[in-house]
């Protein structure tokens, strides 16, 4: 067995140098460049370490809290940390305490191709979401280094840190990480900027942090889909067309607050009336247009909050999610109407006013889609175009990069659960479609 995998080791390494001289225009006629055909990724370690790593800060329900800055993230960082080097990677933390492997290329003045994701969760969430892409980018450079493949670009997983928390480490790599960010306190309790020293980053010094635009070849994040469609569809591979850009408003409705008892009905204005009519209308004017977005009015609150007084004010948010940001502000624009015409009907005064945390769509790369397209289809495997509904530190990456998104199937479409579920073989098969969209890329495949 031992000769044997050895041969395999040579065989790989012969041809994927043979692979990369064709790109170069260094083989001979009917010479084939290399498909990394040979190599493929461990299902069962991917599993195994997913497992592992799920035993920091796991909850009685069976999923994680392991909140950034927390006991436990400090704990599951240094497993990772412990993994990369067993891989053979350089490891070192960046002023934002972001964990960065980096395996070396034959041709050290090539942009770096990187891949990764996050092991923060929410309160209560699971071990799959940001794990697997952590996970996944580890198990492809250590395939790597087991075989002795030798890629022409350096190669780095990045770990960012607090992604949970509004993407922190994405946030300083693209220098966008803010004061205001930093004070921000976290769910482990710890300010941001707290949090990110008590991980061994230098908050004071982020611009060390920072990447200049293009100085990175490809970003790329496997991840799983937090969502039904892929399941439901038995499908293997979603092919992720962009992250949506996300908007918020806060809507204010006055009323005049009134007894309850001795007020009639017609003379009545009602602020908790009119926001329920405007919660409807944001859920019919969504629904008015056919497309992937989606609006949610998530948190409202009335004052005075008697059960025996007319709700005089009432404050509640509007998010608006698509890939268009047209989309968005045309949405925005019935809601809008709708409100007038609440206002109208209900006497009351409505004042809609933008949360400035407002993100852009962030489309993925055409090439990068065709390439983890054609990569899937390589290995058998189904694929399906889609837009992600949640946010990924791929978004921000795509201010400096081109950006690739690979998802796989999650059970039920269940995800930020102790629920959450992504079975062995898809995480196998999106590790192996990442494994080989790296080798493309290193190979040229985005010099076209």
């Amino acid at each position: 067995m031992r000769r044997r995998a050895a041969g395999l080791r040579t065989g790989v390494v012969v041809a994927y140098i043979a692979g990369v001289a064709a790109c170069a225009g260094g083989l001979t006629a009917g010479e084939a460049p290399l498909t990394p055909a040979d190599l493929r990724v461990d299902p069962g370690r991917i599993e195994a370490r997913i497992l592992k790593l799920g035993t920091y800060g796991a909850n009685p329900a069976g999923g994680v809290s392991r909140v950034a800055y927390s006991a436990a993230d400090i704990a599951g960082r240094g497993y990772i940390i412990e993994l990369m080097r067993a891989a053979g990677l350089e490891v070192r933390l960046d002023a934002a305490a972001n964990i960065i492997g980096r395996r070396p290329g034959s041709h050290p003045d090539l942009p770096p191709i990187m891949f990764g994701s996050h092991i923060d969760s929410v309160p209560h969430g699971g071990n799959y979401d940001g794990d697997l892409g952590v996970i996944a980018a580890i198990e492809c450079m250590q395939v790597l280094d087991e075989q002795d493949v030798v890629t022409r670009h350096p190669l780095e997983t990045i770990v960012f840190t607090d992604e949970e928390g509004g993407l922190v480490g994405s946030r300083a790599v693209i220098g966008e990480l803010t004061d205001d960010a930093l004070a921000v306190v976290s769910h482990s309790g710890l300010t941001v900027r707290e949090g990110i020293a008590a991980l061994g980053g230098s908050p004071d010094d982020l611009a060390a942090a920072v990447r200049p635009k293009d100085s990175i070849k490809a970003f790329l994040e496997l991840h799983i889909e937090q969502g039904a469609i892929l399941d439901e569809a038995n499908i293997d591979i979603g092919v992720v067309e962009g992250i949506v850009g996300i908007n918020w408003w806060t809507a204010t409705i006055e009323g005049v607050a009134n007894h309850a008892g001795t007020t009639p009905m017609n003379r009545r204005q009602d602020a908790l009336l009119a926001a329920a009519h405007l919660i409807v209308a944001v859920n019919e004017e969504v629904r008015s247009i056919e497309g992937t977005h989606v609006g949610t009015v998530g948190r409202i609150s009335a004052e005075p909050g008697a059960p025996n007084v007319i709700a005089g004010r009432v404050v509640l948010s509007i998010e608006l999610r698509d890939l268009s940001s047209d989309r968005i502000h045309l949405l925005f624009g019935k809601i809008v109407q709708a409100a007038r015409r609440i206002e109208q009907a209900t006497r009351t005064g409505i004042s809609l006013e933008p949360i400035d945390a407002a993100s852009e769509p962030a489309p993925t790369d055409a090439l990068l889609r065709r390439i983890i397209d054609e990569s899937a289809r390589d290995l058998g495997l189904s694929t399906r175009s889609m837009p992600s509904g949640a946010g990924h530190d791929a978004q921000d990456m795509a201010r400096i990069t081109r950006i690739g998104m690979i998802f796989v199937p999650s059970a039920g479409g269940i995800s930020h659960s102790p629920h959450e579920l992504t079975h062995r073989g898809d995480m196998a098969n999106g590790a192996n479609v990442l494994l080989r969209a790296i080798l493309s890329i290193d190979r040229g495949a985005l010099d076209q």
